[in-house]
C-alpha cells in the first residue's frame, strides 16, 4: 500500500480510537481548564496582580507555559500508550514513515484545537488587549505545530528506551528552549499590534525547524522501529 494512503488510514484509526474514547482531549482541557482557574484564583489573592493586562509579558509567557505542559501530557503518550502486540501489527501492515507521518498529523489536530479553545478559556480568566488577534491566533497555531512535531519525534525515541518519562524531558529540552523563546517573541509582537512583515523571520525559524524535525524524523524512525 502506498505510504499517502498508509499514513490515511492510520490518522483515520488515530481520530476514530480518540472520539470513542477522548481520553487525551479531555484529560488534557480539564489540566488546563484547572492550571488557569488556579493562576487566576492565586493572582486575585494576591493585591499587587489584581489583573495582568498591566503585565502584557507575564500574560503571555503564562500562557505558553500552560500550553507547553499541557503539549507534553497530551503527546507524550503517543507512542508510549501503544502495546507491544499492536506496534507488532503495524509493523506488519504498514510502513514506518506512514505510522510517524499519521501520529504527527494526529497530533497537530489534537493540539491545535485544544491550544485554541485554552485561549479563549484563557481570555475568558484573564482578559487581555490583543493588538493584532489573527496574528496571535496564527502564533499560537504556529506553536501548537512546533510542539506536535518535536514531542512526537521525541515520545518515538523514548518508547524504544522503555517509556523513559525522564529521558523524554531531557532529549526535548535542547528543542524546546529556542522554540519557546521564538514563540514568547512572535506572540509578543502579535500583542503589540506590530508590522506583520518584521515577525516573518521568527515564522522562518520556526517552519525550519518543524522542516528538520519532521525531516530527521522520517530518516530516524524506521532504524528505531526495526529495533
Amino acid at each position: 500500500m502506498h505510504i499517502y494512503s498508509q499514513t490515511i488510514n492510520l490518522l483515520k484509526k488515530e481520530i476514530l480510537l480518540e472520539w470513542r474514547s477522548k481520553y487525551a482531549f479531555n484529560g488534557v482541557l480539564l489540566y488546563v481548564v484547572s492550571t488557569v482557574f488556579i493562576c487566576y484564583i492565586s493572582f486575585n489573592l494576591n493585591p499587587g496582580f489584581k489583573s495582568m493586562q498591566g503585565y502584557p509579558i507575564v500574560w503571555n509567557i503564562l500562557f505558553w507555559i500552560i500550553i507547553l505542559f499541557a503539549s507534553v501530557n497530551a503527546i507524550a503518550k503517543s507512542f508510549m500508550q501503544e502495546s507491544k502486540a499492536r506496534l507488532l501489527y503495524y509493523y506488519s501492515i504498514a510502513s514506518p514513515q506512514a505510522i510517524i507521518l499519521s501520529k504527527t498529523i494526529y497530533n497537530i489536530v489534537l493540539m491545535s484545537l485544544l491550544s485554541a479553545l485554552a485561549l479563549i478559556i484563557y481570555l475568558l480568566f484573564f482578559p487581555n488587549t490583543l493588538g493584532d488577534p489573527l496574528f496571535y491566533f496564527l502564533a499560537v497555531w504556529i506553536g501548537s505545530v512546533s510542539f506536535s512535531t518535536v514531542f512526537t519525534m521525541i515520545s518515538a525515541i523514548a518508547s524504544k528506551a522503555g517509556n523513559n518519562g525522564t529521558l523524554m524531558a531531557i532529549l526535548s529540552f535542547p528543542v524546546i528552549i529556542p522554540i519557546i523563546l521564538v514563540l514568547i517573541r512572535l506572540s509578543k509582537s502579535a500583542m503589540d499590534g506590530l508590522e506583520r512583515g518584521a515577525a516573518y523571520g521568527d515564522i522562518g525559524v520556526l517552519a525550519a525547524i518543524n522542516i528538520i524535525v519532521i525531516t530527521t524524523s522520517l530518516i530516524l524512525f524506521p532504524f528505531l522501529w526495526r529495533d
